[in-house]
């Protein structure tokens, strides 16, 4: 695909996801990656890789990185949010004082804001008024991506003008990219798919194999569709990419944040001690109770997300959790 001149991407935010598509979209058209921390900015810049996030895998050479947000994004066309959803808001708002008018913005978080509950394209909006706000979601485990294994991804936007040229900066050989214009089903979808992957981690911690894993995604898959549709989205996104697809992939992988919390808690770990040792954010600790109170204002059932809360949040093991799961009530699969 040749490079495009009259399209400008800045990436904000340069962990393993962030750094990801900003290296994708520097294969077509101009793109600068803003990362909060100076020492990660020189590092990349002298090294031509993320040392913290992505160690092994070559950046493009024509990817700009930078820690001034002014640079990155005051001549941005196309201004693509790669930050954990706690710090979301505020990096939003700094963004913003750079930002000139319409420009599209992409969310890449999939968390919940804690105190409002809200997504992060409704953030994005409240805090970058007056511009096109959309998510890019799916299977996408950041090292395969890096290292050209075959892939697809969706970008969810209402305009359909920019989701084509968004589409277009985002696709490579290996990548293919769809549209769709959900993006409430999209972005509940990457939310819950986190905390269904904690869930599917700790059974596999526990020793249980592919049955267990099997009836965690499909069951997993329910309580998302449920609360997806409650809250607006398209019924089918939920079996698309943002939904099953990213399900299955988050759910299966050692590579997945929340996938390796779940097995350490399967085995006896505190989550305190997890998570502590941790350098990059696993999503589904944080949003499950946010996606717990989701559920309890829109009237859905999810039981297990009701028990990675339990287990991450109130002390509950998670043996006990799991028993708590096999022993509710009989009842009809489509109830």
């Amino acid at each position: 695909m040749p490079r495009s001149a009259e399209i400008r991407v800045a990436v904000v935010g340069a962990g393993s996801w962030g750094t990801t598509v900003a290296s994708i979209a520097a294969a077509n058209t101009p793109t600068t990656l803003w990362a909060r921390r100076p020492e990660l900015v020189d590092a990349m810049a002298s090294s031509h890789e993320n040392p913290d996030y992505l160690p092994g895998y070559e950046l493009p050479s024509s990817l700009a990185i930078t820690g001034d947000m002014g640079a990155a994004v005051a001549e941005a066309d196309v201004v693509v949010m790669a930050v954990p959803s706690h710090g979301f808001r505020d990096v939003a708002r700094q963004a913003a004082m750079h930002l000139r008018p319409w420009v599209p913005v992409v969310s890449l978080s999939k968390g919940l804001e804690r105190e409002s509950l809200k997504r992060m394209s409704e953030v994005a909006a409240e805090e970058m008024p007056g511009r096109p706000v959309g998510v890019m979601t799916g299977p996408n485990l950041a090292r395969e991506i890096m290292a050209g294994q075959p892939a697809a991804s969706v970008v969810a936007i209402r305009d359909s003008t920019v989701a084509a040229e968004l589409q277009r900066i985002l696709t490579q050989p290996s990548l293919r990219v769809y549209t769709n214009p959900d993006v409430v089903g999209c972005e509940v979808a990457g939310v819950v798919k986190n905390v269904i992957a904690i869930a599917s981690g700790m059974a596999e911690g526990m020793g249980f194999g592919d049955n267990t894993r099997a009836t965690l995604i499909t069951r997993g898959l329910a309580e998302m569709s449920r609360l997806g549709v409650a809250m607006g989205g398209d019924p089918m996104t939920f079996s698309g990419l943002a939904g099953m697809g990213d399900l299955i992939a988050t759910c299966s992988s050692h590579q997945s944040r929340n996938n390796s919390v779940g097995r350490a808690l399967g085995e006896g770990r505190s989550i305190d001690e997890i998570v502590g040792s941790m350098n990059m954010v696993a999503e589904g600790v944080k949003s499950s109770p946010s996606v717990l109170d989701l559920a309890h204002r829109y009237g859905v059932e999810m039981p297990i997300t009701e028990q990675v809360v339990a287990v991450c949040h109130e002390g509950v093991g998670a043996r006990d959790a799991l028993t708590a799961l096999m022993t509710r009530t009989s009842k009809s699969e489509f109830d």
